[in-house]
């Protein structure tokens, strides 16, 4: 089949550029899919107008969609690059605004209860991406190997989301939790010795309200943090992200607490 051969050489060709397991994965999925519905026509033969109809095809969120284009670009970049075609189609794809922020934290009470019902096994992976904003394939990667201590205390090393790994602090009763475990990935399974991702996020989604998902526990984390402390770059540092600007857009808004800003500084005016 022209499209497995060719997806799995642009693996190859992730792989040794040191992308992460999660983004080689995803951007490979990404190409299965539209090679699913080309069917027997190879990616080289597909015009600008197929991948438009293709992607015009989709009920997608605006990040799915961002995503799925730069899987595109980077396909046919290689492509070009490797000179098995001439032509970038890709090229042509129209640029995908970024969605408005929209922060889910998911409801604390959830999380409790949760909790209260998990085995031990998704109990920590809900701990660990409800207090230190993990995400699901972060969660998924964590072995015993990563756990160090210095005078300050514990901290994880976090295999972050491409390939962007970072030091957390653990609390000392999650170090305890994972110094408890056997050496070896706290998590095992199938994927390269560790559970998926999209298995620990289906794990910690059963114990959660219907329309409710694991990634919300890092929303929640993010408001919990923000409001103890106002301090979006710390914020940034934990979760890991590139940018402020994401990290924000991870911070949900409390009414009340907007409602509270008013009212003291309009007691200020009124007195």
């Amino acid at each position: 089949m022209p499209w497995e051969k060719e997806i799995s050489a642009w693996e190859t060709a992730l792989r040794a550029a040191g992308r992460s397991a999660q983004t080689v994965g995803l951007r490979t999925y990404h190409l299965r899919r539209l090679g699913s519905w080309a069917g027997c026509t190879g990616p080289w033969a597909l015009t600008l107008d197929d991948l438009l109809t293709w992607t015009g095809l989709q009920d997608w969120r605006p990040e799915t969609r961002r995503s799925v284009r730069a899987s595109l670009r980077a396909f046919w970049r290689w492509g070009v690059a490797t000179e098995r075609t001439t032509v970038d189609v890709a090229a042509g794809l129209p640029a995908v605004p970024p969605a408005k922020p929209d922060p889910r934290p998911a409801p604390p009470e959830a999380v409790v209860t949760a909790l209260s019902e998990a085995d031990e096994r998704v109990w920590l992976m809900i701990r660990l991406a409800v207090e230190l904003g993990m995400r699901r394939g972060e969660v998924a990667q964590v072995h015993t190997r990563d756990l160090s201590r210095d005078l300050l205390g514990w901290t994880l090393h976090v295999h972050g989301k491409g390939s962007r790994n970072r030091d957390v602090p653990l609390p000392d009763s999650l170090a305890r939790a994972l110094r408890r475990l056997p050496d070896g990935w706290a998590f095992p399974g199938a994927d390269h010795g560790h559970l998926s991702a999209r298995w620990v996020g289906r794990l910690v989604g059963r114990l959660l309200p219907v329309g409710v998902t694991m990634h919300q526990l890092r929303h929640l984390c993010a408001t919990e943090l923000h409001d103890a402390t106002h301090d979006l770059r710390a914020i940034q540092e934990l979760l890991g992200h590139a940018s402020v600007a994401t990290t924000q857009r991870y911070v949900a808004v409390r009414p009340d607490t907007v409602r509270a800003m008013v009212a003291e500084r309009s007691a200020r005016w009124a007195a």
